[in-house]
């Protein structure tokens, strides 16, 4: 999309579009869209079992799991509902119309799974001091079918992971996730085998690092995108100058550039042009 405002009189250019940067701008393809619909469900499938059964057999590492899988469905479904969000129309009110919503979305994910992970970390960290039975059979059995859920959810991502983007991230959490729960098989094992009690709360903790590390990234990108700042990727000096070397360009001002949603980069520059408006034809180039 190209959109521009000039004066007529012929000095002055003011340059206004979305301006693509990098890989930021790939899509996930219409033929996954049934992948993602079951992705979400089995997802939360995965959650509920092991919220249920992490309770009974009295597991934090279950229940660390379970969180896990939570952020990947809570990842699924903003990004989704961003992407209906955002194909709305703008507005007198909303200009841009709702593409905004994927960063607020965004950063709720982050400060929601952040608030959780604390939570579920200071339990662990009480039943290092005081540890409580864990049933280790109910265990290894909940999260063999978490990983055989997950594997499944992955290998529906798999041949599409080469090609898109946001599929091989897709791919890559659900690969991720059959990680963890292998880990929280064999944790079950050892407990099931050696009665070590300390092993559970460990295991929770280690997995609750595992999501703040990704969710940090998480959360401070979309701090960044809520204030404006410039996307990450893009050199603004570089932009300044490609702008200020075009043909007919004798100044420029006011260059901004900013994070339109999680996916799109808007851009606005004023150009001073002594010989006139030369057309959208020229803003096109500029735009490629």
């Amino acid at each position: 999309m190209l959109d521009h405002h000039h004066d007529h009189g012929g000095q002055h250019d003011h340059a206004d579009h979305p301006h693509g940067h990098g890989a930021g701008h790939s899509h996930a393809p219409a033929d996954f869209g049934k992948a993602f619909a079951i992705g979400v469900v089995l997802n939360v499938t995965i959650v509920l079992i092991q919220a249920v059964y992490g309770y009974l057999s009295n597991s934090m590492a279950l229940l660390a799991d379970a969180a896990h899988n939570f952020s990947d469905v809570l990842g699924l479904l903003v990004a989704w509902s961003a992407a209906i969000l955002g194909k709305r129309a703008p507005t007198a009110r909303f200009t841009y119309g709702l593409k905004g919503t994927s960063i607020l979305a965004a950063l709720f994910n982050a400060v929601f799974l952040l608030v959780t992970i604390g939570a579920l970390s200071w339990e662990a960290v009480q039943r290092l001091f005081h540890p409580e039975p864990v049933a280790g059979k109910t265990v290894m059995i909940v999260a063999t079918a978490a990983l055989v859920l997950n594997g499944f959810t992955a290998w529906l991502f798999a041949s599409g992971r080469k090609g898109d983007l946001n599929i091989r991230g897709a791919f890559l959490h659900m690969a991720a996730d059959a990680g963890v729960s292998a880990g929280v098989v064999v944790a079950g094992l050892v407990i099931l085998l050696t009665g070590w009690l300390w092993l559970d709360p460990v295991v929770s903790l280690v997995i609750n690092a595992v999501i703040v590390w990704g969710t940090w990234g998480l959360l401070r990108d979309s701090v960044t995108m809520s204030l404006a700042a410039v996307p990450p990727g893009i050199e603004l000096s570089t932009i300044r100058d490609y702008l200020a070397s075009r043909t007919g360009v004798r100044e420029l001002h006011d260059l901004h550039v900013w994070p339109l949603s999680t996916t799109e980069t808007a851009l606005t520059a004023h150009l001073i042009m002594p010989d006139g408006y030369p057309g959208d034809q020229y803003l096109i180039q500029i735009g490629r």
